[in-house]
């Protein structure tokens, strides 16, 4: 990485180019009164910036180079022309050997949940060595696992970067939650060196790069090693233990499920608390708010109006439709 690359200027780059030619990048600047098509009348999806969730996972191999190529580039085939993406999201792990490696699941074989099958090999990753991972295919497809430092060439450094950091070789974590001071301490014990050796591949690239995880340690140690780097805590099934992380590591994004955002028909008001409107509270402190996972034209749609800046997304497109 180049020293004089801010990587915090990422998140706010979008709105602060926009701000700086007197347009107001908020969500009410979207609005929400819709026309009959059902797009709001003044909305303006142009500054929601698309992130590829694992590489665009429903129309690629997922966390796979080819996928963050087609991600990157707009397709995999001169047939098959679709809007590249802002930004890639991607799972980090270690094998066995401590090589980072692009993937989501505990187990190569995926998981109950996920996808079965992931790949044509099983066992846990970080107690897998690494040319048993690396070789893995993924999806009956040619591709295999690929380490950080293959995904990260293949993503032109025009695209940002969300790297999820998924588990640093334990299975002695505690999830989406806020830790005791005791536990915090042991937690990033296990996370510092995963962390390190992260960083340091990342440190080599020029993408901007956005670090984000369920794991309060996670976001503790990046803080702790590079406070430069722009983070975001992944919020669960709690918005006010997620407020209360973000606030305490001042992270400049935050990344909620779509059910969580008010003014769309998907908000869960019987989960989440209906007093606490997640993207206003967001943009009053001066951080991006994105929304996970997008599968749909209409789900896109109707958290753009809502005033999300960003959604990560299993397709391209997804905001390409103007009824």
């Amino acid at each position: 990485m180049s020293p004089d690359i801010d990587r915090r200027s990422f998140v706010r780059g979008t709105g602060a180019t926009l701000a700086g030619a007197g347009l107001d990048t908020t969500g009410a600047a979207r609005g929400r009164s819709e026309s009959a098509s059902g797009k709001s009348d003044d909305a303006d999806w142009t500054d929601v910036n698309v992130i590829a969730h694992r590489g665009f996972a429903g129309r690629y191999p997922e966390n796979t180079v080819g996928a963050v190529e087609a991600a990157s580039t707009g397709g995999a085939s001169k047939r098959s022309v679709s809007p590249r993406a802002e930004m890639i999201e991607i799972d980090v792990l270690p094998t066995a050997d401590g090589t980072v490696v692009v993937f989501h699941d505990d187990d190569l074989a995926g998981r109950d949940g996920g996808t079965r099958g992931l790949t044509d090999t099983s066992g846990i990753v970080w107690e897998t060595d690494t040319e048993t991972v690396t070789s893995a295919t993924v999806l009956g497809t040619d591709e295999t696992v690929p380490t950080l430092t293959e995904v990260l060439d293949a993503i032109p450094p025009s695209v940002g970067v969300n790297v999820e950091f998924k588990n640093p070789g334990s299975d002695d974590l505690e999830f989406a939650t806020e830790l005791s001071d005791d536990a915090l301490a042991a937690q990033t014990d296990l996370w510092r060196p995963f962390t390190e050796s992260v960083l340091d591949i990342l440190g080599e690239y020029d993408n901007e790069i956005l670090v984000s995880s369920f794991h309060e340690a996670a976001i503790a140690t990046v803080r702790e090693q590079d406070p430069s780097i722009p983070v975001a805590f992944l919020f669960w099934d709690d918005v006010r233990t997620g407020l209360d992380i973000t606030r305490k590591y001042d992270c400049e994004a935050l990344n909620v499920p779509r059910n969580m955002v008010q003014g769309t028909p998907f908000f869960d008001d019987e989960s989440y608390a209906d007093d606490v409107d997640i993207v206003e509270v967001a943009h009053e402190a001066g951080r991006e708010l994105n929304t996970y996972t997008v599968t749909t034209w209409y789900q896109a749609q109707q958290l753009a109006d809502a005033g999300v800046d960003g959604i990560i997304a299993d397709y391209p497109g997804l905001l390409s439709f103007d009824g």
